[in-house]
């Protein structure tokens, strides 16, 4: 945005009229930033970097309904040895931060007791249900219904060992109802004809669908924001003013105040820091992911794809091919390792033997990973008038519209349509 670090006075006087704050302008804080001045209310969105140059740029633009489950399940932490072993397994955990990440890996451990699993499942499908009814309705309103494909996601497996390593998964969605086909030989590829014939088994996924450039739909929706008078402000939150009742005002590292009279907190992964400074701990990390972005990749695609026993997925979007997946545990601060990347494409090209990689860029980002994989939304246990919306992992683009309604309802006083207290922020 381009702002000098001593501003005007005309500009102190124009970020002391907001009333709310949302601090965030990935898919979330955008979408909460939206949903709250579409109700009438006054709001600043803030963030040191433009609407959607952050995680939300490079995700994987997918609507991953089928994808709620907790990631510290048995199958998983037997598998864990092996991947930590492997330099290009789909889990990396870099040697210099692994003390730091014990607390979080024993909460993780700790979410993987069966009656805690079906709690946790619970409490994702609840949100995965109302995906499409809060979605419609947010690109209907915002004209932005174009940016949702109709195709779906399809599940690779070689063959009968690997489909029942993953059985769990389907297992868990047949309990809960989430549309599947399970597809075999020709059907697959008449659906994707570039995909290799050492594919025997897939399962089509009709409900998880994409959007065809996530970064284009967080910078539409924050249009669509200002239009309604809502303010963008670009700077980096240092600390907060605070009295009795609560939060007054953000301090910013270029010395202007943001004043407030209620704050929500969206950070992504960079949300615990801020939560820090207000003496409310959050075991927040971050789940490094990559992606390769091919604009020339010679072949054609309809549907994303995911390959689970090779951890990588790619989707059609953004005007190319989208490589990505794979974690790596590194914390915020250490530079990409792009071997991460370069992993995925080889692995991607086992799947699509034809794909090109041509015309090519990579990028890394930082997922808000929370250890039993459910989001924090709902008031902050500490501070009266402060809210948080953070650690949708994996799913912060399928649960937007979702997040966005539900937030707005608590900080306008509304009943939210579904028990909120399995999302509150205290809850470890």
């Amino acid at each position: 945005m381009g702002r000098s670090s001593r501003p005007k006075i005309s500009e102190i006087a124009r970020l002391a009229v907001s009333s709310i704050v949302v601090v965030g302008a990935g898919i979330i804080g955008t979408t909460i930033a939206y949903e709250l001045q579409r109700r009438g209310k006054a709001v600043t969105l803030l963030d040191k970097a433009a609407p959607g140059r952050g995680a939300s740029y490079g995700n994987m633009a997918s609507i991953a309904v089928t994808e709620f489950m907790p990631a510290s399940r048995p199958c998983i932490w037997a598998q864990m040895p092996k991947w930590l072993l492997d330099p290009e397994g789909p889990v990396r955990i870099r040697p210099g931060y692994l003390p730091k990440l014990v607390p979080w890996f024993l909460r993780f451990l700790a979410a993987s007791r069966p009656s805690k699993l079906r709690e946790l499942e619970a409490a994702g499908a609840v949100l995965c249900r109302r995906v499409y009814e809060d979605l419609d309705a947010l690109l209907k309103e915002t004209g932005l219904t174009h940016m949702l494909t109709a195709e779906g996601c399809l599940s690779l497996y070689t063959d009968d060992a690997e489909f029942k390593a993953d059985r769990e998964h389907i297992e868990i969605l047949e309990r809960f109802g989430f549309r599947h086909e399970i597809l075999g030989g020709n059907a697959i590829r008449d659906l994707e004809p570039a995909l290799t014939t050492k594919i025997g088994k897939a399962v089509l996924f009709p409900d998880n669908r994409s959007i065809t450039d996530p970064y284009r739909l967080v910078f539409a929706l924050s249009e669509r924001f200002g239009r309604l008078g809502g303010r963008i402000v670009q700077g980096d939150v240092v600390d907060f003013e605070q009295g009795d009742a609560g939060v007054s005002a953000l301090r910013l590292a270029d010395g202007r105040t943001v004043a407030a009279d209620k704050v929500v907190l969206a950070a992504g992964a960079f949300t615990a820091r801020l939560s820090a400074l207000l003496r409310e701990h959050i075991p927040l990390e971050t789940e490094r992911g990559y992606h390769t972005q091919i604009m020339e990749p010679g072949i054609s695609m309809r549907h994303s794809i995911i390959w689970p026993a090779r951890a990588f997925m790619v989707t059609p979007t953004a005007g190319g091919i989208r490589v990505g997946g794979t974690v790596e545990m590194a914390g915020l601060d250490a530079p990409p390792d792009y071997r991460r990347a370069k992993i995925l494409v080889k692995r991607a090209q086992e799947a699509l033997p034809d794909l090109q990689v041509r015309q090519a860029t990579e990028w890394m980002g930082h997922r808000p990973a929370l250890p039993d994989t459910v989001p924090v939304m709902g008031s902050s246990a500490k501070r009266r008038n402060v809210w948080y919306a953070t650690g949708h992992g994996h799913l912060g683009l399928t649960y937007a519209a979702t997040t966005g309604r539900l937030m707005a309802d608590l900080i306008t006083g509304v009943e939210p349509p579904v028990d909120m207290k399995p999302y509150r922020v205290d809850r470890f």
